[in-house]
């Protein structure tokens, strides 16, 4: 009998990444670890409103700006040679790295990732794919866990090892790899959440 928590690593036969890629699974919400498709929890209407908010503004943003691409889940990223592949809630590409951009996977680190972590997936967010993005060199990685209303930001620094960064007296976070692009903690705990246009105002992208 499997329990409820063994849900997440319940997984499907054994294949390799190319045939991961082509194979017409019948639930997409899967990531590839170590030869085996790994199903992912179901997420929740705080996790889905969250991730559908950052996702709308960051996307506008970047397209706006003409800074590169954004993709999210289930979209691949598969970090490096060796390494699982994820699929991140959210990830931002650079303008310089679009070369690495496949039709069905990003082929390397992409610059930022965004996890939204739930009680099912705590553990595999803050352990395991942890050390993946900073072993194959993702820039910035936002941890969100929206029922405990904890944010940690962190930053890829020149030793390799990622450091987390601090709020400003504001409780501003300012990104690095999305020029100009802020967060404010506020409005990932508002509910409702903020609209776009609000978000928009704030950046100067409206009047």
């Amino acid at each position: 009998m499997i329990r409820k928590n063994d849900t997440a690593r319940q997984a499907l036969p054994r294949m390799s990444y190319e045939d991961f890629l082509a194979w017409d699974g019948a639930n997409p919400h899967v990531e590839w670890v170590n030869g085996e498709v790994v199903p992912m929890p179901p997420v929740g209407n705080i996790h889905q409103d969250l991730k559908g908010f950052l996702l709308s503004v960051v996307r506008t943003y970047v397209s706006y700006r003409k800074l590169g691409a954004v993709r999210d889940d289930p979209f691949q990223m598969k970090a490096g040679p060796g390494l699982p592949s994820r699929a991140p809630d959210i990830q931002f590409i650079s303008k310089r790295r679009l070369s690495r951009l496949r039709e069905n996977f990003y082929d390397g680190p992409a610059d930022l990732v965004i996890e939204i972590t739930s009680p099912a997936s705590r553990v595999v967010d803050r352990g395991e794919k942890f050390y993946e993005y900073e072993q194959a060199g993702v820039r910035e990685y936002w941890l969100l866990d929206p029922l405990r209303k904890q944010a940690e930001f962190y930053r890829l620094g020149r030793d390799g090892v990622f450091h987390p960064v601090s709020l400003d007296a504001h409780g501003i976070f300012r990104t690095s790899v999305i020029k100009g692009l802020w967060i404010s903690l506020d409005w990932l705990w508002q509910i409702p959440l903020p609209s776009e246009i609000e978000v928009f105002k704030a950046w100067g992208l409206l009047d």
